[in-house]
Parts: structure tokens; sequence; C-alpha cells
């Protein structure tokens, strides 16, 4: 029997797994992957618009506490500063809720013209501002355009990408929201207040222009019973391929018919072994990524580059960590599906943690007066290796991993929690800092830094399995202790059937669809 035919009949019998994985492998290996990229590319626009937005305060801000200032007619409080600062973690909460309770039931399109409409319209609100207001409004918006974004895209992601690149494509938002954070220091930097806004809806357009012509998730479209249109979409991606189609139509149905029965609540997350395994670890990186001190390194990094005395100049120091953060991303991109994501993170820490404690160490000395002009780029050097270490680790990762480790009924859910806790340690870290700082010394809050992504090192190593080409039944059956069945019975979804009509039914009632 012939090669093709036996991968296409592998989809539609009991089988041995391995012969499965064989077969599809063989199948798959000549398969283009450029479409899956695209919408990977596409989707994270979101994330340069995010980045632009949130990065927005650090060129601008000194513009604001001018007498000249380009918003009404008074220069821009402290206290106005910290409101800026802070409601967008406030928001971000916000879109967060909205994302859990809303996803299934309005899908990734509604979800990404909610972004692209708060982007612009934030933009918008900056351009024409006359008060102080208009300016907390627009951050608001801003944040919700981060946490929509944080949210929803890595979970599109990971349900059109193959296992193969998933980690690969998954990686684009770390380096698209670094790219809007660099995009946003030059322009600062460069144009006008107004013109800079302008430049800044040139994103959420391109974004949503570009979206409308991707296709919907497929496990999305399987949830709400609509086989056909699923099966239209991994046609698409999977470029045409109906025998790789077949055998990921099997996975995706084994993975519902999984979940048929469970409504996900905040309960659910602890059900099992694994999904409490895969709470805690995407709780741990996420908290993780603040309390590691990327938030105070981009909230305060002119601040910081001052108080240290550094040899360059504290805005060109700015730009030059936003290049670094883009190499890191792009490292990360190139080397997350040769090394793997626990490799990754691992070494990401220990990398943040050498940086901690070098800075804090060049600041202790600095406090006791000792003369340390001969290494006054230390400073540099070491928030240079703790930016190239977070954002070819722990910044792109955890989205990634997040994705990759909660069963499909609940990952949403997960990833929402998770990321909660991510705007929390945000905005807790960024509000402690300065006062820990000038109570203690700022060396003390690099040490305390060290520790907590120690912490984060622990958990990751005895914890986070390796996710690096594997499915996410594979992964989950892992964390939760089952070792994996070498057959089971799938229903080829592409096809008519009594079973395909059976399995759309139940997905439209489990999920408390109109029929």
């Amino acid at each position: 029997m012939k090669e093709s035919h036996s991968c296409q009949s592998s989809c539609r019998i009991m089988m041995d797994k391995s012969k499965v994985m064989s077969d599809y492998s063989k199948c798959s290996s000549g398969r283009s992957r450029w479409r899956q990229t695209a919408a990977a590319i596409i989707a994270n626009l979101s994330g340069i618009a995010g980045g632009m937005l949130s990065a927005w305060t650090a060129p601008i801000i000194p513009q604001l506490s001018k007498v000249t200032t380009p918003v009404g007619t008074q220069p821009i409080t402290e206290s106005e500063i910290s409101w800026l600062g802070s409601v967008t973690g406030l928001t971000s909460l916000i879109a967060l809720l909205f994302y859990a309770v809303a996803v299934k039931r309005i899908g990734n399109r509604i979800m990404a013209w909610a972004i692209a409409i708060s982007a612009a319209s934030s933009w918008l609100l900056i351009y024409f501002a006359e008060n102080f207001y208009y300016l907390v409004v627009a951050r608001g918006l801003a944040g919700f355009v981060c946490g929509i974004t944080f949210s929803m895209v890595p979970v599109y992601v990971c349900e059109i990408a193959d296992d193969s690149i998933r980690g690969q494509l998954g990686s684009f938002l770390s380096f698209g929201f670094n790219l809007g954070t660099l995009a946003s220091f030059i322009l600062g930097a460069k144009l006008s207040y107004h013109a800079f806004a302008l430049c800044g809806l040139v994103v959420p357009i391109a974004f949503i222009i570009g979206f409308i012509f991707l296709p919907e998730s497929p496990m999305h479209l399987l949830r709400r019973g609509r086989i056909d249109r699923a099966t239209s979409s991994l046609m698409w991606l999977r470029n045409n391929d109906k025998t790789t189609v077949d055998y990921e139509l099997m996975q995706l149905e084994r993975q519902l018919t999984n979940s048929i029965g469970k409504s996900a609540g905040l309960k659910d997350l602890f059900r099992d072994r694994g999904t409490f395994m895969a709470l805690i670890i995407s709780v741990t990186l996420f908290a993780g990524q603040h309390t590691s001190g990327y938030a105070i390194l981009f909230s305060y990094t002119t601040t910081i580059f001052e108080k240290a005395k550094c040899s360059v100049d504290p805005d060109l120091a700015s730009i030059i960590i936003a290049v670094i953060q883009i190499v890191g991303s792009w490292t990360s991109t190139l080397t997350i599906e040769r090394l793997g994501r626990r490799k990754l993170v691992i070494i990401a820490c220990m990398g943040m943690i050498i940086s901690h404690f070098g800075f804090g160490t060049f600041l202790a000395l600095q406090a006791h007066n000792y003369d340390l002009s001969s290494v006054s780029w230390l400073p540099l050097a070491t928030m240079s290796i703790f930016a190239l270490a977070f954002c070819a680790g722990l910044g792109p990762l955890t989205s990634t991993v997040a994705s990759e480790i909660f069963s499909a009924d609940i990952v949403s859910l997960g990833l929402s929690v998770s990321l909660s806790t991510e705007f929390i340690s945000n905005f807790l870290t960024t509000l402690v800092f300065p006062s820990m700082s000038a109570t203690f010394g700022m060396h003390v809050s690099f040490f305390v830094l060290a520790l907590f992504t120690g912490f984060t090192l622990v958990i990751t190593f005895f914890l986070l399995p390796e996710t690096k080409g594997r499915s996410k039944l594979d992964i989950f059956e892992e964390l939760n202790g089952k070792t994996r069945k070498p057959q089971f019975m799938a229903v080829p979804l592409n096809e008519e059937s009594v079973e395909k009509n059976e399995f759309m039914h139940q997905a439209i009632e489990c999920n408390g669809l109109p029929a």
C-alpha cells in the first residue's frame, strides 16, 4: 500500500501513536508554513501597537513637565504622572475579565476590532488632548489594548500554528512589543507631540486591515460546532494539505471530546493535578516577569541611569536598552525551537540574577563613596545583560508556555488569571520600587529583585516540562502524571458522517450556543 494512502487511512481507524506520528511527519515534511507565519505576523501587529502605547510616557512626560507643555496650560504634576502610569494596570485587569467572559462567544475577530478601535481612540485622544483627563482616558484605553493583546494573541497563534513552529511564532509577540517600544523612544525623541500621535495611528489601522483576511481559529470554530468552517480554516493554514488537516482535526476533536460537558470556572483551575500544575507554572512565570524587574527598568530607565551616574547619556542609554530588547527577542525567535522553552527560561533567569547582583553591588559600593569612575559604564552593561536575558527568555516564552500547558477548555481562563497576576505584580513593583530605594537604597531593591528571580528559577527548574514540538495533549498528560495510551479512535470531522453530526451537536450544547 502506498505511503500516502497509509497516511490518509490512518486518520480513520484505530491506530498506534508512533505510526500516526511517523506518517504525519512524512506527509507534512514538505508543507510550506508561510501562511501560518504571515498570520502570526499580522496578529502580532497588535503587540507593536501595545508597545508603542505603553512606552509613550517615557519620551513624552518630559515634554508635559515643561512650562511649554503641549497639553493644557500648566506642566503636569508628579501625582498626575503617577496616574498616567498606574491607570493602564487597572484597565488591563478589566480587559482580562472581558476576554475571559466573552472570548468563547465572540471569537478572535471581534477581539481584534476591540484592540484596533481602542488603540486608534487612544492615539486620537492624545492628539486632541486639551487637559490631563484626556490623557488619563487615553492611557486607560492603552491598558485595555495590552490586556486583550496579551490574552488573545498567544492563544490564537498557538491554535493556528503547527507544533514544530508553535514556539517560534509565539515569540513574535514579545518581539513586536519591544519593536513598538523602540519605535516610541525614537519617534518621541525626533517628532513633535502631535506628529508622534499621528504616526501611532498607523499600526492599529494596518493591524485590523490585515486581520480581516485571516481565518478564525479552528479550535474556536470547533467549539461552536462549525466543523466545515474549521476544516476550511485548517486547509488555508496548512496550504491545502488534506492529509494533514485530517490528522489535526482528529487531534482537535480529541481535545474537545475530553472537555465536553465541562464549563470552565475558577474552581476548574484546581480540578486535577495537570491543571493545577499548569496554573502554578503560569502564575509564577507571569508574576516573575515583573518581580524580576522588567516593569521597573521599563518605567524608570532614565532615573536609574541618572542615579547610577552612568557615563552614557540617560536618553541614549534608554534607546540602547530598547535596541538590545529587540536583539533579545529576535534571539528567542531563532533559538526557541532548537534549545526549547525550558532551557531558555532557565538561562534567562540565571542571566537576570547575575545582572541584578552586579548592578546592586555597583550601587552598594557607590553608596559607600567608592570611586567607580573607571567602571562608570557598568550600569549600562548590567542593564543590557538583563534586557537581553529577559527578552530572549522569560519575556517571550511566558505567554507561549502558558498557552501550551492548559487544556483546550480552560486555556482562556487560565491565561486571564495568570495575566492578572502579571498586571498586579507590575503595579506593585513599580509602586514599591521608588519608596524602597529611597528608604533602604537602590542597591537593596536590586538584591531583592535577584531574590525573586531566583524563586522563578527554582519553580521553572522543578516544575516546567519541555513543551518544544509536542502536542498540547502530550504536555497536559505529563503534567497530570499520566502515560499516553498508544491507541485511540477518532472521528474524521471533515467528512459527512453520523459521528460528525453528533459531535457538532455536543459542541453546540456544551458551549450554550444556539443550534
